[in-house]
């Protein structure tokens, strides 16, 4: 059979058609390497529109003594450092030491490139005040995430009705940007991952299963099987919730190199896990985070 002659105009689409073809076909041109991940990646906080830098720095370990020890300006030269080397995510709360300093460790930095968490523990009469407070000692007209503070109890989303109410109105007034809970025991990690309130889970989470939540309902009564928490941070994640893992450094007692390197590659292969915060006391310990976070993502 003979080919149908093609005019001058529709050999120059056929071939400009094959060359594209060509160019997204497999036997093609390469496509694109994926994109490097790192530790002070900007990554999504589950579905709430918000994100955050993948290592967020801690500021409560021992409920901030650890911090506090380091003085104020020395405390400020640490988020100062972890800023500079890309870690725009600090993790608050009402009850640690450091609390009062927070507001001179951001002085000066963007606020539009910050995530403030922060944590208000108890049922305090007026949650608002409370509310506002934070917003004082931070300088802030918002924070991105509030929490309710380690929770242990199975009914907690009952008894702390009123709390969350409060946290909602606050939300509406675009106060915070989202809310969420910590939680210290299996039986409220359960009723947080059940409750519809729930946007954001900071949770307690290595592989060698150091300091993480049992059954007992005491905030320091900690277990050591990991499944039955996994199992919650999955049906989180599934849920679309932002999940924040903690103690991946097994609350600071993990001082062999070995150890730390096991947990922090774990953490990165946990696609549940939206971001990591850790508490650090000095600058060499936020420099070797990132770096072993860096080498496990290069290599997952």
């Amino acid at each position: 059979m003979n080919a149908i002659p093609l005019s001058r105009r529709a050999f120059i689409a056929h071939t400009a058609a094959l060359t594209g073809s060509a160019v997204l076909s497999p036997l093609g041109l390469r496509s694109a390497p994926a994109a490097k991940r790192t530790a002070v990646d900007q990554v999504p906080l589950g579905k709430t529109g918000l994100k955050l830098s993948r290592l967020g720095i801690g500021t409560g370990s021992n409920s901030g003594q650890v911090q506090h020890a380091l003085g104020k300006e020395g405390f400020v030269r640490l988020v100062r450092h972890a800023y500079d080397r890309g870690i725009t995510y600090i993790d608050a709360a009402q009850s640690y030491r450091t609390f009062e300093w927070i507001k001179d460790a951001i002085r000066g930095l963007p606020r539009e490139k910050l995530f403030l968490q922060s944590k208000i523990g108890g049922q305090p009469e007026k949650v608002a005040e409370v509310i506002d407070r934070h917003r004082k000692v931070f300088d802030t007209d918002y924070l991105d995430s509030l929490l309710i503070h380690c929770m242990v109890r199975e009914h907690w989303t009952d008894a702390f009705k009123r709390v969350m109410d409060a946290f909602d109105a606050a939300r509406e007034k675009k106060l915070i940007r989202a809310k969420g809970v910590s939680c210290h025991s299996i039986p409220a990690l359960r009723a947080a991952t059940a409750s519809d309130w729930t946007e954001v889970h900071l949770v307690r989470v290595n592989p060698q299963g150091h300091y993480i939540d049992s059954l007992q309902e005491h905030w320091d009564r900690p277990g050591r099987d990991l499944e039955p928490v996994m199992h919650e941070v999955r049906t989180m994640h599934a849920k679309g919730r932002g999940v924040i893992g903690m103690k991946i450094i097994g609350n600071g007692d993990f001082t062999r190199a070995e150890d730390r390197e096991k947990s922090i590659r774990w953490a990165m292969s946990r696609p549940e896990l939206s971001a990591v915060v850790i508490g650090f006391k000095s600058a060499a310990e936020i420099d070797e985070a990132i770096e072993r976070m860096n080498r496990a993502l290069a290599e997952a």
